[in-house]
């Protein structure tokens, strides 16, 4: 008997990533290690180059009284390296975006245009980046325009979404639990985000949740899916 169309596959488990060159699209400082920074690890201990591509400046993270303007973008870029460099991941590229609204079309194409030549110059074969279902808008925007230039550049490797804000359902769950204080530590790092907002405890409980997929003894897991192919409204996009 067939699976019904409306349940949902079993991811397939796995306890390290295939190998590869990485480069790991985060929308903001700390989105990397949220979604998929012990994967990325688990590809540094292989010894897989890793480059992490933070999309947005982070301007609006800010707690009351906290730092603002450029003055918590370079914060947030401190944070960004001392929590990467917990986990190993020393390569990062900062694009400076600004954070917080729907793009217009000349925007696009310029941030798709400029994501493809970072693709065509680290050439990698494994790509992360977060799911298109995020409801946070620059995490979405960021799928929408890493997916339009995959195809541009005609990408030939292996593209997963991961989730941040917004659960998935997941095709693999690859098993963290040896690595995970690896993730607090770096966390912890983004004391400007702490201030506001709880995140090792969040996280931990979405990442104890992804065990459930995993061997009987596993208690964190991270969670992805295929990340797709482009719209072919933002494919039109690029044509006009």
């Amino acid at each position: 008997m067939k699976q019904s169309p409306e349940r949902a596959p079993l991811p397939e488990a796995l306890s390290r990533p295939e190998r590869g060159r990485v480069m790991l699209f985060a929308p903001h400082p700390d989105d990397d290690l949220i979604g998929a920074g012990l994967t990325a690890h688990l590809h540094r201990l292989q010894g897989d180059p890793v480059r992490v591509v933070v999309a947005y400046d982070g301007a609006l993270g800010s707690a009351p009284g906290g730092p603002q303007g450029a003055e918590l973008v370079a914060l947030r870029q401190r944070e960004a390296r001392a929590g990467g460099a917990e986990l190993g991941l020393e390569d990062y590229v900062f694009l400076g975006y600004p954070e917080g609204h729907l793009p217009g079309p000349g925007e696009f194409r310029a941030a798709v245009g400029h994501v493809r030549g970072l693709l065509l110059d680290f050439a990698p074969e494994l790509v992360y980046c977060p799911w298109i279902g995020e409801h946070n808008l620059d995490h979405h925007v960021l799928c929408r325009v890493v997916r339009a230039a995959l195809d541009g550049v005609g990408f030939a490797g292996r593209a997963f979404g991961y989730e941040v804000w917004s659960p998935l359902i997941p095709s693999r769950v690859v098993d963290v639990s040896a690595v995970f204080d690896l993730k607090r530590r770096g966390l912890e790092q983004h004391r400007s985000q702490l201030a506001h907002t709880q995140l090792v405890h969040h996280i931990a409980g979405l990442n104890a949740h992804r065990a459930l997929y995993l061997h009987k003894g596993a208690r964190f897991g991270e969670a992805f899916a295929p990340l797709g192919d482009p719209d072919p409204a933002d494919l039109a996009l690029l044509e006009t």
